[in-house]
């Protein structure tokens, strides 16, 4: 069983904030002696398969169907999703990224490159507009 900081089980605990979940993570992969193996490279890698397994709940849907998937594929889905962001955020705490800080730089920059009057409704490439 994997444990908090401050060395109490973590089984129940809550994980509400990215820094939390990254101490659990890394907590989960060095009680296995599993941090020998995530190298930035390795974990891009096995992001990119937890992609694909997300990927393949919607491949052969509609855009309809993509939004109201069964009670089970939605359960599926939420694993996947789960996945997807334990291996980024593992990925953001090896490289000392600041998942947050980085996601609210980026929406600015993406404020300035698309601007809202330019681009509404539209789905061209920024600089087709």
């Amino acid at each position: 069983m994997s444990r908090l900081d401050d060395d109490r089980p973590m089984r129940n605990a809550a994980i509400d904030d990215l820094p939390k979940l990254a101490s659990v993570v890394r907590r989960f992969a060095e009680d296995r002696d599993w941090t020998q193996f995530h190298s930035p490279k390795n974990l891009v890698m096995a992001l990119s398969v937890e992609v694909a397994e997300l990927v393949e709940y919607f491949q052969w849907m509609t855009e309809a169907q993509s939004h109201r998937p069964s009670a089970n594929q939605h359960r599926a889905i939420a694993l996947e999703l789960a996945d997807v962001l334990i291996y980024l955020v593992r990925i953001a705490d090896i490289l000392k990224v600041d998942l947050m800080a980085t996601a609210a730089a980026k929406i600015e920059l993406n404020n300035q490159k698309y601007p809202a009057d330019l681009v509404r409704g539209k789905s061209n490439k920024y600089n087709d507009y």
